[in-house]
């Protein structure tokens, strides 16, 4: 499914987000930046052993809840990489949209840093995380479309959905929409 909004695209694919050509691919991180099952594990082990190892050295730390950091791609078809941490659900009574909200606004603020015309999104917090899909797909949405007609970047964005599921609770959300 494809949406123009003004000079801007949204595209939701079903598939795998690793071999998605784009200038950044969002991973679905933990907050310690280490790798894990998922969205994340796969990013992990399409981009090489020096993501692992290039994360700690850059991002000791790691990375709150909320936010996102770059790194290199490794051997991904992508330039970069950006660390999303999205929320744990716990009922939606703990600040979880607003947090799902500003980790998806970071990755978009790290694409226009970093220069990047494309990027690619998972559904953040849905799978271990048990954020619930259509909520998931409204506030990522909302707040990608947002972005993109206030600032008129990146070009593409890509939303590539692991399931049916996902990708027709995605594209439910996305017929919604108009051009703003």
């Amino acid at each position: 499914m494809l949406m123009q909004f003004q000079a801007c695209l949204i595209e939701l694919i079903q598939g795998d987000i690793t071999q998605v050509k784009v200038d950044a691919v969002v991973n679905a991180a933990n907050s310690h930046l280490a790798g894990g099952g998922g969205v994340d594990g796969a990013i992990h082990r399409a981009a090489g052993p020096g993501l692992i190892q290039e994360t700690k050295r850059l991002y000791p730390e790691g990375c709150p809840t909320g936010s996102a950091v770059a790194t290199r791609a490794g051997n991904m078809p992508a330039e970069y990489i950006f660390h999303a941490v999205g929320p744990v659900w716990r009922g939606g009574g703990l600040d979880e949209e607003e947090l799902l909200a500003s980790a998806c606004l970071s990755c978009l603020e790290l694409a226009r840093e970093h220069n990047c015309q494309s990027i690619a999104f998972p559904a953040i917090s849905t799978g271990v995380y048990r954020y619930p899909v259509d909520l998931a797909a409204e506030t990522m949405l909302k707040t990608i479309h947002q972005f993109i007609v206030e600032h008129q970047v990146p070009g593409r964005v890509v939303i590539v959905l692991f399931d049916q599921g996902s990708f027709g609770a995605f594209s439910r959300v996305l017929e919604t929409f108009s051009d703003s």
